[in-house]
């Protein structure tokens, strides 16, 4: 599958997510940017779709401010989510990652406003809640919405399998790059930078019991993808 082709099934993807979220419940709203931190992660797909909009948009501008924030602490996953589902699998316990929401604000916030918000990747779309972040001081969702959110970023993973996972300055930093876009384009290199790791394919969905029928809808939803419109279509 081309990046091209990869892109709009992403896009799929994103539209299947934002009409099951827009029947439910939530306190995000404008300027709410409390989850808006740091330690974001997201795959290269994304990142090169995020870099192509910031490009073509006369937005590179943003790509310095990643990169003066490149010092700080955040947070570096050392396994993907279908990386994890294996060694669930396995019964084996995962890795400790170390991630402090106090490590600070995305570098990219402009006065608690995101300037990417139209191509923000998955990690941030899924980031919803169902009471204000400020007054609970953390994240309130329900258990069938972490297990959509979960599922969803399996299906983003495998879409990109033959590509990498990190952290959003490191991936975009990456990205900004002409070059490292035209070789995500042309296949990925064999070895990536550092602070990224390899995606992998979707062994087994993370599905509870209790939460299979229920889901079974949204998951047809997102095998539907529509086929590619003609040329000028």
């Amino acid at each position: 599958m081309g990046v091209h082709e990869k892109l709009r099934v992403l896009d799929h993807i994103y539209r299947v997510y934002d009409g099951f979220i827009a029947g439910r419940e939530t306190a995000c709203r404008r300027k709410c940017a409390r989850c808006c931190t740091r330690n974001v992660t997201l795959t290269t797909l994304e990142a090169y779709k995020i870099a192509v909009h910031l490009v073509d948009s006369g937005k590179s501008g943003l790509f310095g401010k990643l990169a003066a924030a490149v010092d700080v602490p955040r947070f570096i996953p050392r396994v993907t989510t279908n990386a994890l589902a294996d060694i669930c699998l396995r019964g084996e316990e995962p890795p400790e990652e170390p991630n402090d929401p106090d490590w600070g604000g995305c570098p990219l916030l402009d006065d608690g406003e995101c300037p990417l918000y139209a191509v923000r990747p998955y990690g941030c779309r899924c980031m919803v809640s169902a009471r204000r972040c400020d007054d609970a001081g953390f994240a309130e969702m329900d258990p069938f919405v972490v297990t959509v959110n979960n599922v969803i970023l399996q299906y983003i993973e495998h879409i990109d399998r033959d590509g990498w996972t990190g952290n959003l300055t490191d991936l975009l930093l990456f990205m900004a790059s002409e070059e490292s876009r035209r070789r995500y384009r042309d296949g990925a290199p064999d070895h990536p930078p550092g602070g990224l790791i390899r995606n992998h394919p979707v062994r087994a969905l993370m599905v509870p019991p209790r939460h299979r029928q229920q889901i079974a809808p949204l998951i047809a939803a997102l095998e539907n993808v529509p086929p590619a419109s003609a040329p000028g279509g």
